[in-house]
């Protein structure tokens, strides 16, 4: 009789795909736990992420990182599309994020670099919630099997979490034989500041113009874990000055919502009470400046 240790099956699976096509969803429902932001707005992942999935037979780490886009202006993008394709190489498998009913420009793209890799790539058709008629998904399916010869293609819908369990299965099976790298109860290798500072960047994205979102960073001055109460000091960076006081807002209005909600979804994740602290500086330009993007943890 075999040991079933032995059996046992761990490795990095990278996220790859393009901007707003599910990534970050798809490992939170993966995992089970908030660990990646999700807003509408393209470009929120900005920083490769891990989450890690332990079962009695296997441990799955994924890594998210920012999708892949052609806007490539400025530094920040470039370090953002640098990340990305990195992180292409560094897993045992590649997890292809699609829209199971659309393809783009920059899904081409990144199928090119795939092609160039020899890593198994699984493809995860995303949103087929919203394929209508639900008749129309099988010939997309086939469509999309055309374009490569992927290892497996498995249909989903990360945020109704249709057919993940069927996804975990197919990528525990294409995984090494390998004993457990993270203790059971881990859920990521990111630290606790990490996480804060993407939350509180989350609320800023939900919260403010379509424009400046993206010239926006946060930084965390203090981190005071008490028995009771979490202390966190935060700045909110901002790479104009305008762009001040459009995140305080009148008489403070929009800084005091990014804190009020911030501090909800910070006392969630830490199940305890947090003292939120916020400051809004400017730093101009940081977006496109090497020791800036550097200094805030881009491209490291």
């Amino acid at each position: 009789m075999s040991n079933p240790k032995s059996d046992y099956r761990c490795g990095f699976v990278s996220l790859a795909g393009r901007s707003n096509v599910g990534k970050s969803t798809l490992l939170n429902a993966m995992v089970g736990e908030k660990l990646s932001i999700v807003t509408h707005k393209t470009q929120t992942t900005r920083f490769r992420q891990t989450g890690i999935k332990t079962s009695d037979t296997a441990q799955i780490i994924f890594i998210d990182t920012p999708g892949l886009h052609r806007a490539g202006g400025r530094g920040l993008n470039r370090a953002m599309n640098r990340t990305a394709l990195r992180t292409l190489s560094e897993g045992d498998l590649v997890l292809f994020v699609v829209e199971s009913f659309r393809w783009t420009a920059e899904d081409e793209d990144l199928l090119a670099h795939l092609r160039e890799s020899d890593v198994p790539v699984i493809v995860a058709a995303n949103k087929i919630d919203l394929v209508k008629p639900r008749e129309e998904l099988l010939p997309q399916i086939k469509a999309l099997a055309a374009r490569m010869d992927f290892r497996e293609i498995v249909p989903v819908s990360a945020t109704r979490q249709t057919n993940l369990p069927e996804l975990e299965k197919v990528l525990i099976k294409w995984l090494p034989k390998s004993p457990p790298m993270y203790p059971e109860d881990q859920r990521t290798d990111r630290d606790a500041q990490f996480l804060a500072s993407e939350f509180i960047r989350e609320q800023m994205l939900l919260r403010l113009q379509q424009e400046l979102p993206y010239g926006l960073q946060v930084g965390i001055e203090r981190f005071d874990d008490e028995a009771k109460i979490l202390h966190i000091g935060a700045v909110l960076w901002v790479d104009r000055a305008a762009h001040k006081s459009i995140v305080i807002g009148r008489g403070g209005s929009m800084l005091k919502g990014i804190g009020s909600a911030a501090r909800a979804v910070l006392e969630e994740h830490f199940g305890k009470q947090v003292n939120l602290k916020l400051w809004v500086k400017v730093r101009p330009s940081w977006s496109d400046n090497s020791a800036d993007l550097q200094r805030f943890g881009y491209d490291s």
